[in-house]
């Protein structure tokens, strides 16, 4: 990869941009626009501090949810700020690349596309998320063998099983690192009636979460509001507490991976009891989802090293091999649209 290239993992919760090799960016994808001035006013973690803190005329909204872009306008506006971030020193207009979901729409592709090309990109190219995972998380798909990835962000859980530089089977589900938290919201406010903010919920995950063979030994302390007083309220909770609210969204999981390995070719389901089912993206990172899926499925699971940055390390990898990745890289010229 090019010293000038640039590569965006475009995630619900964060993004992380490249150049080169070298992690420029990694902040929320939230951004702050001021309406009366029309303009953007802040990005990524300075925007998401002012969630819940601004007057009405100043919007901070996330445009992806659940993996696909909701507010197209305001996407481009933040694809273009964080571009401008990382290429603001550059001489040439930068070659992008830009991971997307594998079960992106063309007209979400467009999206993404006149995005990156309005930030000033020379070239645009896309790679879907379960190459470049793998590639991230130093899989060889080059050869004729069968690779799983489950690649868990904020707002999808992607599953592909890939083979000599191609996705053979694939599919994906609404379920990943936002749907827990909210599952832990639902369950304490219908059990204890104490209603828990989005942080609070994404804390007690990351302290407690566990879905596999909890301890109730281990607890905490949230904090929330009483919804039948209507006072603030603190309320210890145990990691079974946990387990109880967080095991159905990762049976979820579990079911998409199985439906996965039953379109899967016998010979690559042979390969993945070789290679084991790669876990990458920060959902992944959930206490015992590891083992819980390898209980499920009779097959060796592991977490990838930092599988937070699996995604763009895939993605700072992939120009070096344009010219051998199939179907889960190429270059878009806008004709293809139009």
């Amino acid at each position: 990869m090019a010293a000038m290239d640039i590569g965006i993992d475009l995630g619900t919760a964060n993004v992380i941009v490249t150049l080169g090799n070298e992690i420029i960016v990694n902040e929320p994808s939230v951004l702050a626009y001021n309406k009366k001035k029309n303009e953007v006013i802040a990005v990524g973690t300075a925007a998401h501090d002012m969630l819940g803190r601004t007057p009405d005329y100043i919007v901070v909204v996330q445009p992806l949810v659940d993996g696909v872009i909701s507010d197209h306008d305001m996407t481009m506006l933040m694809i273009k700020e964080f571009v401008n971030k990382a290429s603001r020193n550059l001489m040439v207009k930068p070659q992008i690349i830009i991971c997307v979901p594998s079960s992106v729409t063309d007209i979400e592709n467009r999206a993404v596309i006149e995005a990156a090309l309005s930030a000033g990109a020379r070239k645009v190219y896309l790679i879907k998320e379960p190459i470049a995972a793998l590639m991230g998380a130093g899989a060889d798909i080059t050869q004729p063998c069968g690779w799983m990835v489950v690649d868990i962000g904020g707002g999808t859980a992607d599953v592909a099983v890939v083979s000599f530089n191609g996705i053979v089977t694939e599919s994906s589900v609404k379920m990943a690192g936002n749907k827990f938290d909210q599952a832990l919201i639902r369950y304490f406010a219908n059990k204890n009636k104490l209603l828990l903010g989005d942080k609070s919920a994404d804390a007690l995950k990351r302290t407690l979460g566990n879905v596999f063979e909890p301890d109730s030994a281990l607890t905490t302390v949230i904090k929330g509001r009483n919804l039948l007083k209507g006072l603030p309220e603190a309320l210890e909770v145990t990691q079974a507490d946990v387990y109880e609210a967080l095991h159905p969204c990762a049976m979820e999981i579990v079911a998409l991976i199985k439906s996965v390995l039953e379109k899967t070719p016998p010979d690559l389901v042979g390969d993945i009891l070789v290679n084991g089912i790669v876990l990458t993206g920060g959902g992944a990172m959930l206490g015992g989802l590891d083992r819980l899926i390898a209980q499920h499925t009779s097959s060796p699971c592991r977490l990838a090293d930092n599988p937070l940055e699996c995604v763009s390390r895939g993605i700072a990898k992939a120009f070096d091999c344009s010219d051998s990745l199939l179907d889960g890289f190429e270059r878009v010229s806008m004709y293809k649209y139009k």
